[in-house]
């Protein structure tokens, strides 16, 4: 991996984001990604394989959600390889982030990442979100890749706090997949992102519950 080429391609995303990061984001983004790209070769936890592309694909398609967080208690769903909770993480360092996934090969990388980054605030959970207990819940639940908008609700609503926000990001507007949320929420907010390097459609959708919102 060429370490300085990708180090400048995050540094011009995240210019591009205009986010005010930490100081040394760029650097641990970079030693993310080579983490990534070497267990990758062997333990297939992510289908982007080349540094290059893991920089938009991954990285900045996972910073582009951290305007929309707020000073809450994160919940990552289906973090998979760290995404984007991992990521949010290294750029949001006084905000707890839980995350997420069942693949006890992906748990054990995020782990690993975690510790080789001097992240401690993050907690690697190895379960399905169905079957997770969290007594404090969560302020904002989020989603990069978790099946379909109802799915994720069912599946992952009840780990939410009073007021707080399911994020759930999406390629194209997923018209169908909102004439079928569970009853009870209703859609807050769309956001139509842009990724820096990254042709791709992306929109975030905010849902809440009914009850809890204007």
């Amino acid at each position: 991996m060429d370490t300085s080429r990708i180090q400048h391609l995050i540094e011009d995303g995240l210019a591009g984001l205009r986010l005010a990061e930490p100081a040394g984001l760029a650097s641990s983004l970079c030693a993310y990604i080579a983490l990534l790209e070497k267990w990758n070769q062997a333990y297939n936890l992510t289908g982007v394989r080349v540094p290059e592309e893991m920089v938009p694909r991954h990285v900045l398609d996972s910073l582009v959600l951290l305007p929309f967080l707020a000073a809450e208690r994160v919940l990552d769903v289906g973090t998979g390889a760290g995404l984007p909770g991992l990521v949010l993480a290294m750029a949001s360092p006084d905000q707890e982030f839980v995350l997420l996934d069942a693949s006890g090969k992906k748990t054990r990388f995020v782990e690993y990442a975690a510790e080789r980054l001097g992240l401690d605030n993050v907690k690697v959970v190895k379960s399905r979100v169905e079957e997770h207990e969290d007594p404090a819940g969560f302020g904002v639940v989020v989603s990069r890749a978790f099946a379909s908008v109802s799915d994720f609700i069912r599946a992952a609503g009840r780990q939410l706090r009073p007021g707080g926000r399911m994020l759930v990001m999406k390629g194209s507007f997923p018209e169908d997949e909102l004439l079928a949320l569970p009853p009870g929420w209703r859609l807050q907010a769309v956001h139509r992102l842009k990724v820096p390097g990254l042709r791709a459609e992306r929109h975030l959708l905010e849902f809440c519950r009914e009850e809890d919102g204007l």
